[in-house]
């Protein structure tokens, strides 16, 4: 068993508490001790700060970061030499009439340079794995598409 822990505090407050919808601001930190704070705030659709990081953000983000270091450690085991890796997730979502949102669905574009002579089948079968150990993709319910690409660096 694992137990993860997180701190986020909110610093949307004007002085009025949230006493009016429109009195406060939708900023918040992730402030846990021992690590640097993240300065986030609400979807900018929902009155947030565009320039700040969303709970939306932060998930897309933790898929495609666990699915990275996934594919690292196992190209490892096949044998399959990483140089670089880049990615640039995107979440699928809807809004209902009330407010509520889901994700239906994401799809991890990774950008991956492989070592010359490496073999992009091989490579490929790796994120088939991914599926199957990566914690946060096991614990969401909406589909994980993988579409990667690949380069090969200078020998």
């Amino acid at each position: 068993m694992h137990d993860f822990t997180s701190q986020v505090r909110w610093t949307g407050n004007r002085g009025e508490g949230n006493t009016r919808y429109d009195g406060y601001d939708r900023r918040w930190q992730v402030c846990s001790p021992g690590k640097p704070i993240i300065e986030c705030s609400n979807d900018p659709l929902l009155g947030g700060d565009p320039q700040l990081h969303n709970p939306e953000d932060l998930l897309i983000t933790a898929l495609s970061a666990c699915h990275m270091l996934w594919f690292l450690h196992l190209s490892f085991n096949a044998g399959i030499v990483v140089m670089g890796y880049e990615d640039s997730p995107v979440g699928h979502g809807e809004s209902a009439p009330s407010g509520a949102g889901r994700f239906l669905a994401a799809t991890l574009r990774p950008q991956i340079t492989l070592a010359p002579g490496m073999d992009v089948q091989v490579a490929d079968a790796v994120h088939e794995k991914i599926h199957d150990v990566c914690f946060i993709a096991r614990s969401v319910n909406f589909p994980l598409r993988v579409v990667a690409q690949y380069d090969f660096s200078e020998a």
